[in-house]
């Protein structure tokens, strides 16, 4: 185990520090420092090696992280991405961007702060690209079958690196002109920098993995055409379907979904010219929203000179602590100061928008608030509370309502209920075959649960293929982190 004393000798816990506000907001670089291996070992020797590690069930992947900590406190870097990347594909992402079920479920946390789970996890695959350790694994022989995965997001990468490395021809199909799915597009480079993505890619092409980029399913080839042409389909689509929000004015030019809004300026990122770009440059910036969406927003706004951002939620704002109605290790919800927030800005709670209000040539000057009050367990927005604030660009991040599954209605009649596209335990539809991972199957999740799908899924297609699969197979669509 790591250091049987340790979590007695580091009793704070300690992170990297981000870069000061002022030079971050000159740039797209990601905002933390880079970490101190010292600290990181210390952190990591905090571990206690628990009877029970209830850290492997608030991770979907069950990943292995006593046994990750532990090498990393002894400094063995090279054992430590073996175990890591034994359950999961891909820790740059992981480590990056999940919000970390698993130090609410850490036992350390039930009276200390918790261990860093994702700093050390972030630390463990730096330090493996850095040193050349993240080699490709081609598979030692071909099985002759074929699977399209579409979508190219964390669940449809998962997927077809596995079904790669077990044999199979594999080819990914994007309908944007870049592969990546929202890992490309809808993250912000200042949370996550492209390199990364990019270095996966290369690792993957090198086992065999093929990309179509460019390629929309169901509209420039049917999907009928697609399951023909294949041995195996996996949907890994995401659940891309934008939460609107149906009040006067909501036509006026100049109010998006935030999607809109962070494609574009990724896109600019990465080299593209943009005709009228949506851009926050001198303008008052509402973005009505909470989550991890509506935050990556407001550090776009404020890195694009902004003159005000304003963050509107329509619920109460989450406690500071763990209540008793979230008793540990369940994944409280709390209120927490992201990078973005920290940036600058207003964050309003009880905050319902009631109007857009336009000028005389259709543009968003304004909206109007009011507060928010519960009646009968709804909210409502509170008479007599009305106000206005200013704004010339607005911005939904009200989440999302599901994938986006027309086509895969029409097409091959199979069954959309509530966003998501039905399918067994197995990952399999209705149609032979076809298969679902990640938010087209389960709604908007998190990033470990994308990953721990496409695994899963992947598992699945190669015992359909097979008749038997030496791939793991760690979750079914009905299974939950914490179970009660």
């Amino acid at each position: 185990m790591a250091d049987p004393r340790g979590f007695l000798k580091t009793r704070e816990r300690e992170l990297p520090p981000r870069r000061p506000v002022p030079l971050r907001l000159m740039d797209w670089k990601e905002v933390y420092e880079q970490g101190d291996t010292a600290t990181v070992r210390a952190q990591a020797g905090r571990c206690m090696d628990c009877g029970i590690p209830f850290c492997h069930q608030g991770c979907p992947l069950g990943n292995l992280i006593p046994e990750w900590n532990d090498l990393t406190w002894r400094g063995e870097g090279r054992q430590a991405i073996e175990r890591l990347h034994a359950t999961n594909n891909f820790p740059e992402f992981t480590g990056r961007l999940c919000p970390a079920p698993c130090e609410s479920s850490c036992v350390l946390a039930i009276n200390q702060p918790a261990v860093t789970i994702k700093q050390v996890e972030l630390s463990i695959i730096d330090q493996a690209w850095a040193n050349d350790w993240v080699d490709p694994h081609p598979p030692e022989r071909l099985t002759g079958k074929t699977v399209a995965v579409v979508g190219s997001g964390p669940a449809g990468l998962a997927a077809a690196q596995q079904l790669t490395r077990a044999g199979h021809t594999v080819a990914v199909f994007e309908r944007d002109d870049r592969i990546g799915g929202l890992l490309r597009y809808g993250i912000p480079d200042f949370k996550m920098e492209k390199k990364h993505l990019e270095s996966r890619l290369r690792q993957m092409q090198a086992e065999g993995t093929r990309f179509r980029a460019g390629v929309n399913i169901g509209v420039d080839i049917s999907w009928p055409d697609l399951r023909s042409r294949y041995d195996a389909v996996i949907v890994a689509t995401g659940a891309l379907e934008p939460r609107d929000l149906p009040i006067p004015g909501r036509d006026l030019s100049g109010v998006h979904y935030a999607m809109e809004y962070l494609v574009q300026q990724n896109r600019v990122g990465a080299g593209d010219s943009i005709v009228d770009q949506l851009t926050a440059d001198g303008k008052h910036v509402v973005v009505l929203g909470g989550g991890d969406t509506g935050a990556d927003c407001i550090g776009t706004a404020h890195r694009q000179k902004a003159l005000s951002v304003t963050n509107l939620a329509i619920g109460k704002q989450p406690p500071s602590e763990r209540t008793d109605a979230q008793p540990w290790p369940m994944s409280p919800n709390l209120f927490e100061v992201s990078s973005a927030h920290e940036e600058g800005g207003e964050r309003m709670y009880l905050a319902s928008t009631v109007e857009f209000l336009g000028n005389d040539v259709g543009e968003v000057r304004a909206i109007r608030v009011a507060e928010t009050e519960y009646i009968d367990g709804r909210r409502v927005p509170k008479a007599g509370t009305e106000r206005e604030i200013p704004a010339d660009l607005v911005l939904l991040a009200l989440g999302f309502t599901g994938t986006e599954g027309d086509t895969l209605r029409d097409q091959l009649a199979l069954p959309v209920e509530r966003g998501t596209v039905e399918r067994a335990d197995d990952y399999q539809t209705s149609e032979a075959g076809v298969f679902v991972a990640g938010d087209a199957g389960r709604g908007q999740s998190l990033i470990v649960w994308a990953i721990a799908e496409g695994r899963a899924a992947a598992a699945a297609v190669d015992r359909y293929l097979e008749g038997d699969t030496e791939l793991p197979a760690p979750i079914r669509p009905t299974d939950h982190a914490i179970a009660f």
